[in-house]
C-alpha cells in the first residue's frame, strides 16, 4: 500500500513538473531530448565570453546564458577567457579580432540589425562568433543561435548572415486604456495602466523578449480608435515605463494619435492641419513625448474613417494631416505610419474601391517619414481577400503592410488557423506594376527604392495565461516577426520552427501537426466563404455566419451588399459591368479576373455575379461547388480532430486537451457556418443540397434567430 501510495506521489510530482500553461510561448529551453545530439551540444557549447560593455549586451547575454543552460540541462558559465566551445558575443567596434574574423565586407551588409553567426579558430580554440555592426543585431543572433539548438540543428560548421528585410516591424494592439481590447479574444489587455509607472509586470519583460526572438522591433500600445488623454503627462509617464523595460530589448514604443487632440485635450478651436497654432501643438506635443520617451518611434494614425476625426474634417487632404505629424516627428526622426483604411461616412460606392480612390492621388505628397499602412485586401480582414489594388500603384510611397493577427473573422480565439498561407498569398501576388513587383518587394522596398519599409500585425495577445487564447494563436504572432525579418520564409518552414520551438522535435508529431497546420487556412474559407464569398458574418460582433442580415446603418455594412444573392446567382460584380473596381489593378491583373474562364476560383464571387448554373472548370455548377466546398469544409475539421487525438502521447496533457476541446468547438461552429449559409442561398438557387450529404439538422429560421449580444467586440 505504502509502494502504491509513493507510486501515485511520484506520477503526481511528474505530471506537475512537466505540464505546461503555454505560457513560455516558443521560448521553452527545455533539456534536449536526444542523448546523442545533448553530448555533442555540450561538447560544441562550453561557455559564454562578452566581448563588451555588458550593459549594452546584457539582455543578449542573459538569454543566452537562460536558453542555453536549460537546453543543455546544465550551467553554462560567462566567463573571460576563451576555450573550446566558448560563444562568443561582441561587436567588431569592442574587438579588432572579431572585426578581422569577419571582415569589412561582410559588415557593410548587415546594416544596424543583421547578425553574422561563424564557426571560428579564435586563439587556436573552436568558437562560436555572434557578432553584428549593432547590439540589436547582437541578440538577434543570440535568438537565432538559441532557435537552432531548440530545433535540433547542427551547429558544427556554422555560417549564417542574416538580414532583416523590412526595417519596421510591428505589432498593432488595438488595446483601450480601459484594458478591454478591441477585437480581443484572449482575455484584457496585459498593460495594466492602473499600475503604471509603478509597477512593473513580468509578463511585460516576457512579451519583450518573445518579441526580440522573432525580430518584433515596435510596439503600437493603443487602439487606433484612439483616445487623446494617452497624449497628456500623467499617460505619457506610464508609457515611458514600458518603453524602459522594451529598451533592452531593442523595441521601440509607438501611439496612436487622435487627429482631434489640440481640441480635446489642447483647447484650441480646431484641429486643421494646416493652421499654425494646431501645427505648433503638435510640434511641442512631441517634443515632450521624446523627453519622457528619448527613442519613441511615432504615431499610428486612423482618420476619417468610421468615425473617426481627421483632416477631411476640415477640408484638407491625408497626405496635408499626415505631412503635419511628420513634420512635428522630423527633428527626433520619428516617423508616421497613416492607415489607408478609409471609407465614405456617406451611402458609399463599393468599398473595395475607396481606399484607392482617396490615396492614389496623393502619391508622391507625403514627407519622406510618413509610411501608408494598407490591409492585406480591400475590405477588412476576410478569411480570403485578392491584395489590395494600392500595392503597386503609389511608386513614390512607401507602403506598410497591415495585417491581422487576431481572429476578427476567422473564428475568434476557438478555430485553429495557421495564418502564414494567408500572409504568404498575398505577399506573393504579382502587382504587375513593373519587373519584380510583387506586394513582398513593394512592401520591403526593393521594388521602388524606398528605404522605409514596414510590416505590422493586429495583435492577439491578452491577459491568457497562453497569450492568445488558442494555444496554436501563438504561431501568427511567430509568423508576423518571422515573416517580417525575411518574406521568402516558407509557410512550412515557419511551421516546422513554430512545432519544434512550442511542443516538440518528434518527428512523426511534427509532421502531422505541420499538415494540419498548412491546411487549416483553406479548410476555414470552405466552411466560411468558399469561392470568394466574404463578409457574410454576423453584424456587429462578427461571430458566426449571418448572410441574410440587411438592418445596418449604412449599405456595406450589411452581408447582403456584399455577396449579393438572387434567384440569377450569387457575387459582386467589381468588372466594368458593376462596380468596376477591378479598374483599379495592372492590366494583366485586371484581364485575368474579369475573365470568367481565367478567374481563379478562389476569387470567383469577388469578381463576378456568377449564374447557379454556370459550369465550374470542374464540370460541376456554381451551386454544387458551393456545396462540396462547404462540406469539405466540415469533412476536414473532423480530419484535424482524428489527426490531433493521435498526437495524444507527444506532448503534455494539459496543451493537448485544451486544443481537442477548441477543435470540437470548432468542428461545431463549421457546421452552423455550413448548414446556415446553404440554407439561405438555397432560397435563391432553390436547388437540393445532393442527397449524398449529411442535411441540416435545423431551420434557416432556426439559425437566423440566433443571437448573440455578449459576444467579444
Amino acid at each position: 500500500m505504502k509502494q502504491r501510495l509513493l507510486i501515485i506521489f511520484a506520477v503526481l510530482i511528474y505530471n506537475s513538473v512537466s505540464a505546461e500553461d503555454g505560457y513560455r510561448l516558443w521560448l521553452r529551453y527545455n533539456t534536449i531530448d536526444n542523448p546523442s545530439l545533448l553530448q555533442q551540444y555540450r561538447q560544441q557549447i562550453t561557455s559564454i565570453n562578452c566581448q563588451a560593455d555588458e550593459a549594452k549586451l546584457l539582455a543578449a547575454k542573459q538569454e543566452l546564458q537562460t536558453g542555453l543552460s536549460g537546453l543543455l540541462g546544465k550551467k553554462v558559465p560567462v566567463q573571460t577567457a576563451v576555450i573550446n566551445g566558448t560563444v562568443l558575443l561582441g561587436l567588431p567596434a569592442h574587438s579588432p579580432v572579431i572585426r578581422k574574423l569577419v571582415g569589412d565586407t561582410a559588415l557593410a551588409r548587415l546594416g544596424d540589425e543583421g547578425f553574422i553567426i561563424h564557426t571560428v579558430k579564435y586563439e587556436g580554440k573552436n568558437v562560436t562568433l555572434i557578432t553584428a555592426n549593432k547590439e540589436a543585431g547582437i541578440l538577434y543572433g543570440a535568438f537565432h543561435f538559441l532557435r537552432l539548438l531548440q530545433t535540433q540543428q547542427s551547429i558544427q560548421q556554422l555560417s549564417i548572415t542574416s538580414v532583416p528585410k523590412i526595417k519596421l516591424r510591428l505589432l498593432n494592439h488595438w488595446d483601450n486604456l480601459n484594458r478591454t481590447v478591441e477585437r480581443g479574444y484572449a482575455g484584457c489587455s496585459i498593460w495594466d495602466w492602473q499600475r503604471l509607472p509603478g509597477y512593473i509586470d513580468q509578463r511585460y519583460i516576457d512579451y519583450a523578449r518573445a518579441n526580440a526572438s522573432i525580430g518584433i522591433n515596435g510596439a503600437v500600445l493603443t487602439n487606433v480608435n484612439a483616445n487623446a488623454i494617452l497624449l497628456t503627462e500623467e499617460w505619457l509617464q506610464k508609457v515611458a515605463a514600458l518603453a524602459n523595460v522594451f529598451r533592452p530589448y531593442h523595441i521601440k514604443v509607438y501611439l496612436t494619435a487622435r487627429f482631434s487632440a489640440p481640441v480635446e485635450i489642447g483647447k484650441l478651436k480646431t484641429a486643421d492641419p494646416l493652421n499654425e497654432e494646431v501645427r505648433k501643438w503638435w510640434k511641442d506635443k512631441t517634443d515632450e513625448i521624446y523627453k519622457y520617451i528619448p527613442d519613441f518611434g511615432g504615431f499610428l494614425v486612423k482618420a476619417n474613417s468610421e468615425g473617426q476625426p481627421g483632416p477631411q474634417n476640415y477640408n484638407r487632404t491625408h497626405a496635408d494631416g499626415a505631412n503635419m505629424l511628420a513634420d512635428a516627428m522630423a527633428p527626433h526622426d520619428g516617423i508616421v505610419m497613416w492607415r489607408a483604411f478609409v471609407y465614405s461616412s456617406e451611402t458609399p460606392e463599393d468599398r473595395f474601391k475607396q481606399a484607392y480612390n482617396d490615396f492614389k492621388p496623393l502619391d508622391g505628397q507625403f514627407r519622406k517619414n510618413v509610411l501608408v499602412q494598407v490591409k492585406n485586401g480591400p475590405i477588412d480582414f476576410q478569411p480570403r481577400e485578392p491584395f489590395h489594388p494600392l500595392f503597386g500603384a503609389m511608386p513614390q510611397t512607401p507602403l506598410m503592410m497591415e495585417y491581422q493577427l487576431t481572429q476578427e473573422y476567422l473564428g475568434f480565439a476557438t478555430h485553429l488557423v495557421y495564418l502564414a498561407p494567408l500572409f504568404k498569398e498575398v505577399l506573393d501576388a504579382d502587382t504587375h506594376a513593373k519587373n519584380n513587383s510583387t506586394v513582398a518587394q513593394i512592401v520591403d522596398g526593393a521594388t521602388d527604392g524606398h528605404t522605409l519599409s514596414g510590416m505590422a500585425g493586429v495583435s492577439n495577445i491578452g491577459s491568457d495565461i497562453n497569450w492568445t487564447g488558442h494555444p496554436f494563436g501563438q504561431a501568427n504572432w511567430y509568423t508576423l516577426g518571422r515573416l517580417a525579418w525575411d518574406n521568402t520564409l516558407t509557410s512550412a518552414q515557419i511551421v516546422s520552427e513554430w512545432l519544434r520551438q512550442t511542443f516538440t522535435n518528434k518527428q512523426a508529431f511534427v509532421d502531422t501537426v505541420q499538415q494540419l497546420m498548412l491546411a487549416s487556412r483553406e479548410i476555414q474559407v470552405n466552411y466560411m466563404t468558399p469561392l470568394g464569398l466574404h463578409h457574410i458574418m454576423g453584424y456587429g460582433h462578427h461571430y458566426g455566419p449571418a448572410p441574410w442580415y440587411n438592418k445596418a446603418p449604412r449599405a456595406d455594412w450589411n452581408p447582403v451588399y456584399f455577396h449579393k444573392a438572387d434567384s440569377i446567382g450569387i457575387g459582386f460584380d467589381r468588372t466594368a459591368r458593376g462596380s468596376n473596381a477591378l479598374a483599379q489593378y495592372q492590366p494583366a491583373v485586371r484581364q485575368q479576373f474579369e475573365n470568367l474562364a481565367t478567374c481563379p476560383e478562389a476569387f470567383l464571387l469577388w469578381f463576378h455575379h456568377v449564374p447557379w448554373d454556370y459550369k465550374m472548370h470542374s464540370g460541376k455548377t456554381l451551386w454544387e461547388t458551393l456545396c462540396d466546398k462547404y462540406y469539405s469544409g466540415v469533412d476536414s475539421v473532423r480530419w484535424m480532430q482524428r489527426s490531433w487525438d493521435g498526437m495524444k502521447n507527444y506532448i503534455d496533457a494539459g496543451r493537448f486537451n485544451e486544443v481537442k476541446q477548441l477543435l470540437a468547438i470548432q468542428e461545431q461552429e463549421a457546421v452552423w457556418w455550413r448548414n446556415a449559409c446553404l440554407l439561405y442561398f438555397q432560397t435563391f438557387s432553390n436547388k437540393p443540397i445532393p442527397a449524398k450529404y449529411e442535411q441540416p439538422d435545423h431551420t434557416l429560421a432556426y439559425y437566423e434567430g440566433l443571437e448573440f449580444p455578449y459576444a467579444p467586440h
